[in-house]
């Protein structure tokens, strides 16, 4: 499974965003595929992690077959590996 990560532009953020996608690459192990998204790909999902609450990352130009994940604050890591996780199976 292919998924696209679309980072906000981290003027405000509260929580390291590059950590959070690796922790949740390695609970997914192989079974995910992550890269930052691109405009002329097409993705099974779309990872959308923004530092604070206002979580602004722009994301519908990209073209996504499932609803984006969003991620905007650290302690909601394991509800977003849990439901990427439903996803690839």
């Amino acid at each position: 499974m292919l998924y696209g990560v679309r980072f906000c532009g981290g003027c405000n953020p509260r929580y390291d965003r590059g950590k959070a996608l690796e922790a949740i690459r390695q609970s997914l192990g192989d079974s995910v595929e992550f890269e930052i998204a691109q405009e002329d790909r097409e993705y099974d999902g779309l990872l959308v992690i923004g530092g604070c609450s206002n979580c602004c990352p722009a994301y519908k130009h990209f073209k996504v077959r499932k609803p984006p994940t969003m991620l905007c604050d650290e302690n909601h890591i394991e509800k977003v590996i849990d439901k990427i996780k439903e996803e690839a199976d």
